[in-house]
């Protein structure tokens, strides 16, 4: 073990490991195995690393791997490099950023989503995918606090989602497929996110129906 991981904690330990782990599941799977070799390759002593992991359970493993992509991803991306980008490349190069780490093991990444399609998995799949989406906001500067937070995260979470999808079965040169798929869904996104503006602007000032129709049941004496 190295001296870095001596003392680490628990957290910092899987956030280690996960990296090495998702290169041992693309071809051991995400079990306990590649859990093992990963401990045994880094200097760790097996139990500890299954303390790490509950034992070896693929989700928590997942887990780990997707968090240290999204630590990986701040720091390719650091904030004075998205400053200097409109929101349309901010979100495209942080879904890009995220692919590019995963590439080197596309087969692992292929083996966790299909451990994360499995039902008993959903409602982790879907905290992992708004983590993902919440984590890209974030970095693009995000701040909104109302409905506007949740539809974002959701939209560019299912583009994500959908981009990985075609990700995994891209065999074009430097993923140009995928890129332009992801180009065509960041437009849509921003084709949305304009309108919306637009619609809310023009409704802003309207009358409300409600409140009419309330003054009408109790007018004002």
């Amino acid at each position: 073990m190295t001296p870095a991981l001596a003392d680490a904690t628990l957290d910092e330990l899987r956030l280690a490991l996960a990296p090495q782990i998702a290169a041992n599941a693309a071809f051991d799977g995400w079990n306990a195995q590649a859990l093992d070799a990963t401990a045994d390759g880094m200097g760790i002593a097996r139990d500890i690393a299954r303390l790490a992991f509950s034992g070896g359970a693929a989700v928590e493993m997942i887990d780990a791997w997707f968090a240290s992509i999204d630590a990986e991803m701040a720091e390719r991306l650091p904030p004075e490099t998205l400053a200097a980008m409109k929101i349309r490349q901010r979100t495209t190069a942080l879904v890009e950023a995220r692919l590019a780490i995963a590439a080197p093991n596309r087969e692992a990444l292929r083996r966790a989503v299909a451990i994360l399609a499995m039902p008993q998995n959903a409602r982790r799949a879907l905290r992992l995918g708004w983590r993902s989406a919440d984590a890209m906001w974030r970095l693009a500067g995000d701040t909104a606090t109302d409905y506007n937070h949740y539809t974002k995260r959701a939209l560019l979470g299912s583009i994500y989602a959908a981009t990985i999808a075609v990700f995994l079965n891209d065999e074009s040169e430097d993923w140009a497929d995928t890129r332009g798929f992801l180009a065509r869904r960041i437009d849509g996104i921003m084709a949305f996110e304009k309108a919306k503006s637009g619609f809310l602007a023009r409704t802003q000032n309207r009358p409300s129906l409600s409140r009419f129709v309330g003054r009408l049941r109790y007018p004002v004496v």
